[in-house]
Formats: structure tokens, C-alpha cells, sequence
């Protein structure tokens, strides 16, 4: 009996240390991050790579011939319209108006002396004195000095404009180039002096995918009935640190022609730059506004996981309990997931601890902060991977 008492005890010893480590064994429900999904109107932007242009680049080019005397501005600087830039030697071009006005003096002179004997012909033929010829050939003569005093009126014009033209001035405003031609040269009509690149506005262009058909066409309509607001397409310009232009611009060209090379079609687009902060050679991205989602849902990127069946997320309802949900998503805006299909708002859907997360088990949801809901890609990367 002695050796009975001691087994049975011995038994129940063991049961009752196994109940005992069956209840320690009993985890609780893993914590998890949730956030309440909102409906909300969502905008659809589309950054473009561009690089920066003057928007008219001019050629400063000599249009006499003559030694370069001066150059009369310091290469790089900003010039006014009509500033003066080159100065050609003058003294042959002022030396050959002088003749030209001398000779311009001596047809009025015979511009005078012909009206004199026409006047004198035409009451010589009204008194039946001289004949018919005599008077022809003086009026002929009269005419001949009047075109030969035309002539040299226009000579003397020309011989001006050429006195002019060596005072080189700026076509336009905008920033000077190096010079071209050093003083003491002899530069030829037609040579290159110099270029002004215009700043303000300064051009943009980029290329357009060709499957971008709709802000294509918005462009070109734009283009064909003017800039109003109901057809102009509008343009964030995004600098080289990444920082947004204060100033809108809005594109004001689009090719009709896809480039069979790359696939794409040429844009500009226009920003006003009065403080020529923008410099024309910069790489700089063009921002411009596809479309808006109206009531969208937009989750953090790090809650979409995949299966065999797709994307999904894992939605906590009232009573804790996960649920995993195939949704279909459309584009990412800002680091943020836009859901089309599968979400509605109001619902709670995990950010945060869905890696340990399998359909149908019991959770313990907790409010995500504004950052911590934000994530970054290579947790979604990572979660999408531990789901699978």
C-alpha cells in the first residue's frame, strides 16, 4: 500500500506541473500598429527630367565691316535692351555719309535747274514757240533729276544705317556670352561677336511619354486657343536640391510627332524668372498635375503586402481579429499607397507588425502615430517578403 500511495501521488505531481506549464505556454495577442483609413481627394502629379534654357538665345553679330575698336561691356554681364556692346571703327562709314549727302546736294541742284527750264519750255510751248519734242525732252530731263535725287536720298540713307551699325547693340535683355572676337580684329560683315541668353522667362524642356496622349492634347489646345486657364496645363519646376520654384509656370508646347528613337514626344515648359535665380544648363525636374482622384483611399505604402493572389493588407475588425484583403492599387503619391479596390473608409488596416500576422488571428491593435505610419519602402519590401 505504502509503494501505491507513493505512485499515485507521484502521478498526479506530474499532471499537475503539466497543466501548469500548458497555461505559461499561452501567448498573448502580438500588438500591432493600425491605421483608420479616410477618404479624400487625391492628386496625381508626374515628375518629368528637363534642363533648363534662356528662352531666346541671339546671336550678336557684326553687319559693316571694320576694325573691332571696343568692347564696351564685361563678359558675363547682364545687359538692357539696345545697350551698346561692340564699337566699330566709324571714321570710313561717317566719311562716305559725307559724300553721299554731297551728292544728294548736287541732284537738287539739278533737280532746281531742271524745273527752271521746264518752267521756261512748258510758256515757250503754250505760245505755240517751240515744238512738241523740245518740251518732251525738257520735262524727260526733269524727271531724270528728280530719280537721280531719289537715289541720292537713299544713298545717303544707307550710308546712316552703316554709321549705325558700328555701335553694336544688345537685340535684347538677358546675359552676355565671352566674346568672340577680341579688339583690333577685322570682322566681316555677318561675324559672330557675341550671344545674349534671355533669363527671364527661361524654358524647360522634357520628354513625354507616349502613352501621356491626354496632357498631349491638353498642351496642344492650350497652344491653339491661347493661354486661359481652361486649357493651360500648369507646371511646378523642382530644383536641383529638390526644392520647389515659388513660381508657377505652365507648359506652352508640345511636339505633334512621336521621336521614333526614344518613344517620347518633346515639351517645354514656361517659368517666369525676373530674379534670375534660374540659370539656363541646370537639370531640373518638371512637376505637372495628371488628374485627381476624388475620395480616394491612401494607406502608408509599408501596408501592402502580396500572395498569390496579389496585393493585400490586413484589415482589424471590432473584435480584434486581422483579416487579410486582396485590394487593387493605383499610383503612389508621396511615399503614400493609392487603394482603388478592396478599402473603404473608416476601416483599420495594419501598418506595423504584419509580418507575425496570419488571416484570422486575434491582434492587439494600437493607433499608429503620424510617423511611425509613414514607413519606407524597404519595410514594405520586407514585409511583403516574410508575407509571402
Amino acid at each position: 500500500m505504502t509503494f501505491l500511495s507513493a505512485f499515485l501521488a507521484a502521478c498526479g505531481n506530474e499532471d499537475n506541473a503539466g497543466a501548469q506549464g500548458g497555461g505559461a505556454g499561452e501567448r498573448p495577442p502580438p500588438q500591432v500598429m493600425v491605421v483608420t483609413t479616410e477618404s479624400e481627394d487625391t492628386e496625381i502629379v508626374q515628375d518629368y527630367a528637363g534642363r533648363v534654357r534662356g528662352s531666346r538665345e541671339v546671336e550678336v553679330r557684326a553687319r559693316v565691316e571694320g576694325i573691332l575698336q571696343k568692347r564696351l561691356y564685361d563678359e558675363g554681364q547682364i545687359v538692357e535692351e539696345n545697350d551698346a556692346l561692340f564699337a566699330i571703327d566709324p571714321e570710313p562709314f561717317a566719311l562716305s555719309l559725307q559724300a553721299a549727302r554731297a551728292d544728294r546736294e548736287r541732284a537738287e541742284a539739278e533737280v532746281q535747274q531742271a524745273q527752271r527750264e521746264w518752267n521756261r519750255v512748258s510758256r515757250l510751248y503754250n505760245q505755240n514757240a517751240i515744238s512738241e519734242r523740245e518740251r518732251d525732252s525738257a520735262l524727260s530731263s526733269l524727271e531724270l533729276a528728280k530719280a537721280s535725287l531719289a537715289l541720292a536720298t537713299a544713298q545717303v540713307d544707307q550710308a546712316r544705317l552703316k554709321l549705325d551699325y558700328t555701335d553694336v547693340v544688345a537685340p535684347i535683355a538677358g546675359v552676355t556670352s565671352l566674346e568672340a572676337q577680341s579688339e583690333g580684329s577685322l570682322v566681316e560683315p555677318g561675324a559672330l561677336l557675341s550671344r545674349i541668353t534671355q533669363l527671364d522667362p527661361v524654358h524647360v524642356r522634357f520628354a513625354l511619354p507616349e502613352n501621356d496622349a491626354g496632357l498631349q492634347r491638353q498642351a496642344r489646345e492650350a497652344m491653339s486657343k491661347g493661354n486661359g486657364d481652361k486649357h493651360r496645363r500648369d507646371a511646378t519646376l523642382i530644383l536641383p536640391g529638390g526644392k520647389s520654384y515659388e513660381r508657377k509656370g505652365h507648359i506652352d508646347f508640345t511636339a505633334s510627332t512621336i521621336d521614333p528613337r526614344t518613344g517620347t514626344v518633346s515639351a517645354r515648359a514656361i517659368f517666369p524668372n525676373p530674379d534670375n535665380s534660374i540659370v539656363p544648363g541646370q537639370f531640373v525636374r518638371v512637376r505637372i498635375l495628371l488628374r485627381t482622384l476624388e475620395d480616394a483611399i491612401v494607406i502608408p505604402q509599408k501596408a501592402v503586402g502580396e500572395n498569390n493572389q496579389g496585393a493585400r493588407v490586413f484589415v482589424v475588425d471590432g473584435d480584434g481579429v486581422a483579416h487579410a484583403r486582396t485590394v487593387e492599387l493605383g499610383p503612389i503619391v508621396e511615399n503614400q499607397q493609392v487603394v482603388t479596390s478592396g478599402l473603404k473608409a473608416g476601416e483599420k488596416v495594419i501598418v506595423d507588425g504584419q509580418v507575425s500576422v496570419q488571416d484570422g488571428m486575434t491582434v492587439n491593435p494600437q493607433e499608429a502615430s503620424n510617423d511611425s505610419s509613414g514607413g519606407q519602402k524597404a519595410e514594405q519590401e520586407d514585409a511583403s517578403g516574410e508575407g509571402n
